[in-house]
């Protein structure tokens, strides 16, 4: 619409951009990363789309004084302050569920390769040998638990997908009721029993005061001997280093971070994960594919073109 600026700190799916055509659009995908000249792009947007490094908190609100839209290419929500935009009238649109499909798949693929861990053998393969032997004791996903801690949209399509390979299937939501018809397909679990029963444990809830540091040192002693850790919900939901180290001792079996307490991951972060067995590290890309990124841009600039009309 003439006369309305939207300012894209992150990087978004070109063909949706292009449906913004006759807004003022100011696209900078680094944006995020220079704070300065953030909140001075603001200063006239009537609209911002961000992904997750894009801090919108309190100085960015005062920032945009015209600001009536927020939208987010992904559905966290912990990098954006919602008191703040509530009470300055700004809407908060995340992208629900256009990136669960991408996520679940990253799951069930995490879970497969780090049950079976055969998948690095390349170089002892390159060198001439033949480690048959050695990598002959990976496990199979068929009559395990998928644990779940989070039983929302993400959490319920990797249900489905694990139930199809022949997993049983428990979960732990204290938000959802007791007589939600979900728990009819699912082993209603509390988090003590979830973790003592599950041979995978994957976690699907948004960081807030009471997930923060949920999987703690005695949460994963509580987890099952060799069982594995998937992590794509956000950081500081897991102690890092307790679960270094329980890869370490092998208490536990394997684990996929995508998330991490401190994003990106430096070098010195990532030292606690040196040396640490069937571990897998990526850097907060489960919910990013050439499809998601196509459905997420699409339904960010739909509610965004919709907010200013």
């Amino acid at each position: 619409m003439k006369g309305k600026r939207i300012v894209v700190t992150e990087f978004i799916d070109t063909d949706a951009l292009g449906d913004l055509a006759g807004f003022d659009v100011d696209y900078r995908p680094d944006l995020a990363d220079d704070r300065a000249a953030l909140l001075a792009a603001v200063a006239e947007a009537d609209a911002i789309i961000v992904r997750n490094r894009t801090r919108v908190d309190a100085s960015l609100v005062k920032a945009a004084p015209r600001l009536v839209a927020v939208g987010r290419l992904g559905v966290g929500l912990d990098n954006i302050d919602l008191a703040a935009c509530k009470d300055n009238g700004i809407a908060v649109y995340p992208a629900l569920g256009a990136n669960t499909v991408s996520v679940a798949e990253y799951v069930i693929t995490a879970a497969l390769v780090l049950l079976r861990n055969v998948y690095g053998a390349n170089a002892a393969m390159l060198e001439g040998a033949w480690p048959r032997a050695a990598l002959s004791e990976g496990g199979e996903v068929a009559g395990r638990t998928m644990g779940l801690v989070g039983l929302g949209t993400i959490g319920r399509a990797v249900a489905e997908r694990a139930r199809a390979l022949g997993m049983d299937i428990a979960a732990y939501d204290p938000n959802l009721p007791a007589d939600n018809p979900i728990w009819r397909q699912v082993r209603h679990c509390d988090l003590a029993t979830l973790l003592g029963c599950a041979d995978v444990v994957s976690l699907h809830v948004p960081l807030t005061e009471g997930t923060r540091g949920l999987i703690d040192a005695s949460a994963i002693a509580a987890m099952r001997e060799g069982a594995l850790l998937i992590n794509t919900a956000r950081g500081g939901i897991v102690d890092e280093g307790a679960l270094a180290a329980a890869l370490r001792s092998g208490h536990l079996g394997g684990a996929a971070l995508d998330v991490f307490a401190a994003e990106p991951l430096t070098q010195t972060a990532a030292a606690v994960f040196k040396g640490v067995p069937n571990l897998i590290l990526t850097p907060h890309i489960a919910g990013l594919t050439n499809e998601s990124n196509q459905r997420v841009s699409a339904v960010t600039v739909k509610n965004v073109k919709e907010a200013l009309s």
